[in-house]
């Protein structure tokens, strides 16, 4: 294979996936988003996977790839909905902190443009943190969350291709070996 092929695409598609997992994992972190947080930790180890596979010619591992990237996109369309209300969904529920803490995204309070609204004196949340949303953002968290949501959704749509591709042509070229 060239080094322009497929294969070196998915090498990329798979580096930058890890990327923007690790990304996103950081803000889930800060945030306290207990869901997203074991969803994007399950999403690394499987690009690592796919990763892996890809690079030592292993199409079993490049399928389980392809499979999860198939859940993630599903995993990312609810977490658009989630944020941008849709079908009786709220981003305010705890749905995503498994009721654990009050917490929620971090980009609520601290998105493009905001203003944090200091709370008055004997009134602040335990550990100091504030827990309203930011005043005059330039841009709504559930926007930002769901921008962040629409980027894996490509970026895992482009791997799912590329997988598939890289597994037809694995697969083609063995079965060619097997003839000789």
């Amino acid at each position: 294979m060239g080094c322009c092929s497929g294969r070196c695409a998915l090498i990329f598609l798979c580096t930058f996936q890890l990327v923007t997992a690790l990304e996103r994992q950081v803000f889930d972190f800060l945030g306290y988003q207990w869901a997203p947080i074991l969803a994007t930790f399950i999403h690394i180890v499987m690009v690592i996977l796919g990763l892996f596979g890809t690079i030592q010619y292993r199409p079993r591992y490049i399928v389980v790839y392809a499979v999860w990237a198939a859940i993630w996109i599903t995993w990312n369309v609810f977490i658009t909905c989630f944020y941008l209300e849709v079908g009786g969904l709220s981003k305010d529920s705890e749905l995503l902190t498994f009721n654990l803490s009050r917490h929620r995204s971090w980009w609520r309070e601290h998105g493009p443009g905001c203003q944090r609204e200091e709370p008055g004196a004997g009134l602040e949340p335990p550990n100091g943190q504030a827990l309203g949303p930011g005043v005059s953002c330039t841009l709504e968290h559930g926007y930002v969350e769901a921008l962040h949501s629409a980027l894996q959704i490509l970026v895992a749509l482009l791997g799912f291709v590329y997988a598939c591709y890289v597994v037809s042509v694995l697969t083609e070229e063995e079965d060619s070996c097997l003839r000789k």
